[in-house]
């Protein structure tokens, strides 16, 4: 069974290097220090999310409707890859993505209210904002 490398130290947090890779056809080993690709230090969830992206050519409508969220829980899981990667996520873009959910979030107690979803739909999108 193989397992996927941690990319994080469980001490201290610091980012792991490789040091050996083996063969495991003809048992070839090399020591060294090997830093393993950004994307693999992401974790799983992460990952996932950036494979159905990029499946969907980065459009933001067909990821929601992919996973079943709203747009700005797919904002929010583009940040923590973007961040994950190493980038920062502009204040300016984190203010809108939590005015998004602000505002999602009013529409769906909106809708509740007028009755034209029930309390069941309207916690299951409130789940995923």
């Amino acid at each position: 069974m193989k397992y996927k490398a941690p990319g994080k130290c469980p001490v201290c947090g610091e980012k792991l290097s490789i040091t050996k890779l083996g063969c495991p056809k003809c048992s070839t080993t090399i020591e060294g220090d090997f830093q393993p690709c950004e994307f693999c230090r992401l974790p799983e969830e992460d990952l996932e999310f950036t494979k159905v992206f990029i499946k969907c050519r980065g459009n933001i409508k067909d990821v929601e409707k992919e996973l079943g969220i709203s747009y700005p829980t797919v904002r929010g899981k583009l940040d923590s890859v973007i961040r994950g990667l190493g980038y920062e996520v502009s204040a300016k873009e984190t203010l809108k993505e939590n005015n998004d959910k602000v505002n999602t979030r009013n529409v769906i107690l909106d809708q509740l209210s007028k009755g034209e979803i029930t309390p069941k739909e309207a916690t299951e999108k409130l789940k995923n904002l």
